[in-house]
């Protein structure tokens, strides 16, 4: 088999696991937060904290594996996820979770990083585009594998079942890309790795998450944590200027491509992201149905989305990607903002058409806007500019659940909120009480429609791309 097509195998293997975990616990959310007795912070974090981790030190990896090699690091995330994944499903407590769940994070960081850029040296060329675009197969796979596999799972056994089933993927990934990939791109020489800039970032992203989730958003607390989120990254990109040898090459910024293509992928992420976590409520505390079908009700957003991949990779090879990701936002804006439009009495073809939609849209711009952002930098670079644009993606998914409940917070008093949701009575009921659900659906409505105008301001930046160059 040629090379290029081992990478693609090892790396799908990788990234698809990595995704699942990142989606499973959305599903599960409150049947795992009623198991270890603990509220709705809390569990939030148990999905944000897997998140955190991939985004705080996604761009640290990526530049350590310019230095000393994406193949070993990677090889390493397997191994880290695998132990993650088994420790998390023996957790028996709210603690115990949240710490394996971390070791989870650290283990996809290495995943994620690494793989894109393994790719992209693998199929450097004419055949990036269908590289990448098979790649984000396994991502949108294991997101709709995630939503449907977590309703199953926690119907035939417990919740213990959604972290022990990634193990045996684990340990065989571990296995395979350590006896299959070698090293494609030469290590830099002579680079030291700047860790007061890679401390910053982390440390802003992370005060940025707990602002918006800690509390109320406008709660003193929350404003100061938001504050200090601010002066850290101000910090961090005065720090990285003078750096000799910056964490983040600011100056991959200056390349129009790169940098309108990962914009778009900020604002869109954070709207892509939150649907998930919204149909999840509205199915289940709305609508009042069980998690499997809560999960089998999202397959027509991924089932669209793993059908689109593929082709719009092989197409942003012939014809670029200013148009066909620009296209595809404009088509997931649509159906975001009649997903909008939902009641409690929506017949579920109407809300099924605009999960398609959205799936179509997300599948069009997906892989040609990582194709043009990976294909835009110089290859010792690749490492990096992987890490920057998968912090960009994996900083909008963290924020996007909290961003949901701050909108909801405006219909909701915050503590009434988390009650709703972390509820024993509700979650064993299957819905809310009638005094919430018409603000509580109200607060859905409103985060959809904010949802589908970052997506439209997100195409305005993916036409700023300009049109196709050489690279």
């Amino acid at each position: 088999m040629e090379y290029k097509w081992v990478v693609l195998t090892v790396t799908t293997v990788g990234i698809f696991m990595a995704t699942l975990d990142s989606s499973i616990l959305v599903v599960g959310l409150p049947q795992v937060v009623l198991a270890l007795h603990t509220n709705l912070v809390v569990g939030v974090w148990f999905i944000t904290i897997y998140r955190l981790m991939i985004t705080v030190l996604l761009v640290a990896i990526g530049r350590i594996a310019d230095i000393y090699g994406r193949v070993r690091l990677y090889n390493w995330g397997f191994a880290v996820f695998a132990v993650g994944s088994l420790l998390s499903g023996l957790s028996f407590t709210a603690e115990e979770l949240l710490a394996f769940r971390l070791v989870q994070g650290v283990g996809a960081a290495l995943i994620f990083v690494n793989g894109v850029a393994i790719v992209t040296d693998a199929f450097a060329g004419n055949e990036l585009g269908k590289g990448i675009g098979i790649n984000q197969v396994a991502i949108n796979a294991g997101t709709i594998t995630g939503y449907t596999l977590s309703g199953i799972l926690i119907q035939l056994f417990t919740w213990r079942s959604i972290f022990l089933v990634n193990v045996p993927i684990g340990f065989f990934g571990t296995y395979w890309s350590r006896k299959r990939l070698k090293e494609l791109s030469k290590p830099e020489t002579g680079q030291k790795f700047d860790l007061f800039g890679a401390l910053t970032f982390s440390a802003s992203i992370t005060l940025l998450l707990l602002g918006m989730t800690i509390a109320s958003i406008t709660d003193p607390l929350s404003i100061g944590f938001l504050l200090a989120s601010v002066l850290l990254m101000i910090i961090f990109v005065r720090v990285e200027r003078g750096s000799k040898f910056p964490v983040l090459d600011l100056s991959l910024l200056r390349i129009r491509l790169f940098t309108a293509g990962n914009i778009a992928n900020l604002l869109s992420g954070l709207a892509f992201a939150g649907l998930a976590f919204i149909m999840t409520l509205y199915f289940q505390l709305v609508r009042g149905y069980d998690p499997l079908h809560a999960g089998i009700f999202l397959i027509p957003l991924d089932a669209t989305l793993i059908f689109i991949g593929p082709i719009s990779g092989s197409l942003s090879d012939r014809w670029g990607a200013r148009g066909l990701s620009t296209l595809g936002l404009v088509i997931a804006a649509i159906g975001v903002f009649l997903l909008s439009t939902f009641t409690t009495t929506t017949v579920y073809p109407q809300i099924a058409l605009g999960l398609v939609l959205v799936g179509f849209g997300i599948g069009l711009f997906r892989s040609p806007n990582a194709s043009s952002v990976m294909g835009s930098v110089p290859s010792t670079e690749r490492g990096i500019a992987s890490g920057v644009r998968s912090t960009i993606i994996n900083t909008s998914i963290v924020a996007s659940i909290p961003l949901v409940l701050s909108v909801m917070t405006a219909y909701i008093p915050y503590n009434t909120l988390i009650n709703i949701i972390g509820n024993v009575t509700t979650i064993s009921s299957g819905q809310i009480s009638a005094a919430y659900i018409g603000p509580f659906l109200t607060g859905l409505q409103h985060a959809l429609i904010i949802f589908s105008a970052l997506i439209l301001a997100s195409s305005f930046f993916s036409l700023l791309r300009g049109p196709r160059t050489a690279s």
